[in-house]
C-alpha cells in the first residue's frame, strides 16, 4: 500500500478534525474542516484507506498546498 499525502486545496484555519490515526476512511470522507472566507469547508480523503497521521491541529492556520494528513491507501 502506498502512503498518500493529503494537501489542502485552500488556505484557512482548522476548526475541527473529523478523522484520527487508525481510522478507516472512504474516498471523499471529511478528514478535517477548515474555516475560510467565513465558510466551513471539508478537506476530503482523495482515496480510501487508513489514516496514518494528522499533521495539523485545531486552531492551526494553513496555506494552500500544505500537507494536512497521511493516508495508507
Amino acid at each position: 500500500m502506498a502512503q498518500i499525502r493529503v494537501e489542502s486545496e485552500i488556505p484557512g484555519k482548522v476548526v475541527s478534525i473529523e478523522a484520527n490515526p487508525g481510522d478507516d476512511v472512504a474516498e471523499d470522507d471529511a478528514i478535517l474542516i477548515l474555516e475560510s472566507m467565513k465558510m466551513e469547508i471539508p478537506v476530503a480523503a482523495p482515496t480510501s484507506g487508513k489514516i496514518v497521521e494528522i499533521l495539523v491541529a485545531v486552531g492551526d492556520t494553513i496555506s494552500e498546498g500544505d500537507e494536512v494528513a497521511i493516508i495508507d491507501g
